[in-house]
């Protein structure tokens, strides 16, 4: 049996990146409690940061209370991380969709922002990729009514309690020199350096002028991010240490167990989990799952729609039951806002959500990457030990 199925997990070409459009693919609580703050839509007196792109507005509303410290033997909550790669809005409507569907269940979220999402394509020459062109990217730059349209949800969603992560920029993929998966240390920095410009000199590469800006010091809001198509990590991390970032979320085909540091970074992979109906696992990404039930065309026959639906959504809560019925891992789900095969797989992610989130489970928390290492960081490091014994699937047995 193999472990997880290996097709799909490089990624895309140029050309099928573009067909793929804003995705940005890779390879690939009920809630977190006592959450307080402000109001949806309001924020403190903003202290405008640069050409006023971002802003300082104080603490992050709607942020759970000082993490609980487990006792030896104690079992832990059951953690589920949703997170987005890309997070460009293109006019599907799909990163407010889901901005709603977590406040409904008081939900926290991870969005690893495209940086050049945050850039006009007329300005696509100031984005300098490592070992590829100047201008080069292997996903479509937006039209300003979506860069606007971005960064009003990113704003948003920060407000609303969600990290904002970065995916980096022009999501080069592949084994060709130019894919990440070759850069050093130094072009990851460089890359790192631009996304982050790109995030925080908005208002300046495209003369906006009637938006507000972005309610956070991105210098200190960018702790981790995924790399693209989980491509370069191991020459990414030295980088990333040395910036202060807390985790990754780039390794693929991670067992479900309790997460380990690497190179001093959380590492928070995707993770093989039941694909119904086969022999072998799938990463816990809908790239993975469209891949594999339509070979890589994101438009199938329509007529198989209902039941890849249905097996997608039965994989995510296949994943989920195995972990929360047994070690308690934290479960890693990954997005994009995408409308593969007819949408099929934003109605399954959906269907999952709903289905982890019931109220009657008072030991989920539906967190972000950074609360969950908050959680972590204050756990007894030998408790944490205990806890990664378990392998996938093995019970825990110590007092509830």
């Amino acid at each position: 049996m193999r472990e997880f199925s290996r097709r799909g997990i490089l990624g895309l070409g140029a050309g099928a990146a573009a067909a793929l459009s804003v995705a940005g693919c890779s390879s690939s609580g009920s809630g977190a409690s006592g959450k307080v703050g402000t109001k949806p839509g309001q924020t403190a007196q903003a202290k405008p940061i640069g050409d006023g792109s971002t802003a300082f507005t104080g603490k992050q509303p709607h942020q759970p209370d000082k993490p609980e410290k487990l006792e030896p033997g104690q079992k832990p909550p059951q953690f589920v991380v949703f997170s987005w790669d890309g997070a460009g809005e293109v006019g599907n409507g799909l990163f407010p969709r889901f901005r709603k569907l977590a406040r409904d269940h008081n939900a926290s979220m991870t969005f690893f922002l495209s940086g050049l999402y945050a850039l006009p394509e007329s300005k696509r020459r100031m984005y300098r990729p490592p070992n590829n062109p100047v201008g080069a990217s292997q996903i479509p730059f937006l039209s300003d009514d979506h860069v606007k349209a971005t960064l009003k949800n990113v704003r948003a969603a920060w407000l609303e309690g969600h990290e904002i992560g970065t995916h980096f920029n022009g999501h080069f993929c592949g084994e060709e020199r130019g894919s990440v998966k070759f850069w050093t240390p130094a072009q990851w920095d460089d890359e790192i350096e631009q996304a982050m410009s790109f995030v925080t000199k908005w208002r300046t590469n495209t003369g906006f002028t009637d938006l507000e800006p972005l309610p956070f010091d991105y210098s200190k809001e960018l702790v981790g991010g995924r790399t693209p198509c989980l491509l370069g990590q191991e020459n990414l991390l030295p980088t990333a240490r040395k910036r202060g970032w807390r985790y990754d979320a780039s390794s693929p085909g991670g067992l479900q167990i309790w997460p380990a540091k690497k190179q001093g970074l959380w590492d928070f992979p995707l993770q093989s989990i039941p694909f119904p109906g086969h022999s072998f696992q799938v990463l816990s990404m809908d790239y993975n799952m469209m891949f594999n039930q339509s070979q890589n065309s994101t438009k199938g026959p329509p007529a198989n729609y209902p039941g890849w639906r249905k097996q997608a959504a039965e994989a995510y809560i296949a994943g989920f039951q195995r972990a929360y019925e047994t070690n308690r891992a934290p479960f890693f789900i990954g997005n994009h806002f995408e409308q593969w095969n007819g949408g099929i797989y934003m109605d399954a992610v959906e269907e999952a959500f709903k289905h982890i989130a019931d109220e009657k489970r008072k030991d989920v928390r539906l967190v972000s990457f950074r609360q969950l290492c908050d959680w972590l960081d204050a756990q007894d490091p030998q408790v944490l030990a205990d806890l990664r014994r378990l392998g996938v699937g093995q019970q825990f047995t110590g007092r509830s």
